[in-house]
């Protein structure tokens, strides 16, 4: 699986980040998914060799502008570059009349159909690949995270039974290895009977907004990658005296170190935090706020950064072809 960071900037774009957007991506390297849709996502697609046709559904954590104000024309550009089948949107109930609305009063008509699901009411978002779960978070507004593990992957068949149930070599063992079901003498074999997963399935979490990290722990077993936000440091935040609803680099650490959390990645950084290490404060500071109480492999995301979860389980940043 791999990530590609869309937008990294905290409530409004920086000209280094846009705002809030994450690309999850299947190991096939092309079906993938969205998590927030900060205005000008479509814009950052287009630097990337994403293309809206794979995409097979967009969840929002939270209602807030800086994370689905790009919905609309991403949904009208979707359309116009030829997509027909139909795309899923998880998100919150009070976005849905406005999604509607958007398209409607733009004269926008989208020649796929758009399955929309209220996130409240939505525990579980399922396909043949992945299962995405939600978990309540601690925002100004109701926010969530997205729970990612794969379903199955890399199925191999399982010798021993085919063997034992008599179904003999050849054909049909190639049909059920590409998930058909067959039939002998008169027998209707599924072909899920007769395959296994390759190796564990893996696990990614991508959170919205969120001043507590804590109420991660119910998810944190078996999580590979953490995406999480870390719009301050503690200097600035005992400065601020106040945190809006938002986390300190320091605190997401200090919780995936806790939860024994093997990769974290920050993002969502206050337009403060500069990339020049001469202007204070800079986002290294983040990372040596993280780094001090940490010790997985640590990451902070930039925007079009891509990176992959490998077999290994280790996250590692590789080259993305550009512009499509």
């Amino acid at each position: 699986m791999d990530l590609q960071f869309l937008g990294t900037s905290a409530g409004a774009p920086t000209k280094a980040r846009n705002v809030s957007a994450t690309a999850v991506i299947e190991a096939s390297g092309k079906n993938w998914y969205l998590v927030d849709c900060g205005e000008g996502t479509q814009h950052q697609l287009l630097r990337t060799s994403l293309s809206v046709r794979d995409l097979r559904a967009i969840f929002i954590t939270h209602v807030h502008g800086d994370h689905c104000f790009g919905l609309p024309g991403l949904l009208a550009s979707a359309g116009m570059s030829g997509r027909s089948e139909p795309l899923e949107l998880v998100l919150p109930a009070a976005l849905h009349a406005w999604v509607r609305q958007s398209l409607a009063v733009s004269d926008s008509h989208l020649p796929f159909e758009l399955h929309l699901h209220a996130l409240e009411a939505t525990e579980r978002w399922s396909n043949p690949t992945l299962e995405v779960s939600t978990v309540a978070l601690s925002h100004r507004v109701p926010s969530y995270g997205y729970v990612f593990d794969e379903i199955s992957p890399g199925p191999r068949l399982d010798i021993e039974r085919l063997e034992a149930d008599g179904i003999p070599r050849g054909p049909l063992w190639g049909a059920l290895a590409q998930g058909r079901s067959v039939q002998i003498d008169g027998r209707n074999i599924e072909a899920n009977d007769y395959r296994c997963p390759s190796r564990p399935g893996r696990r990614i979490v991508v959170c919205g907004d969120n001043d507590c990290p804590q109420l991660l722990a119910s998810v944190a077993q078996g999580t590979d990658v953490l995406v999480h936000e870390a719009t301050f440091t503690e200097s600035v935040l005992e400065r601020s005296q106040t945190s809006y609803g938002h986390s300190t680099a320091a605190a997401v650490a200090r919780f995936a170190e806790a939860a024994g959390i093997p990769n974290l990645v920050l993002t969502h950084f206050s337009a403060r935090y500069q990339n020049n290490p001469q202007r204070s404060p800079c986002i290294d500071d983040v990372r040596h706020e993280a780094q001090a109480h940490y010790s997985g492999r640590l990451v902070l995301a930039a925007d079009l950064q891509r990176y992959r979860l490998g077999r290994e389980g280790g996250l590692e940043r590789v080259e993305s072809s550009a512009g499509r």
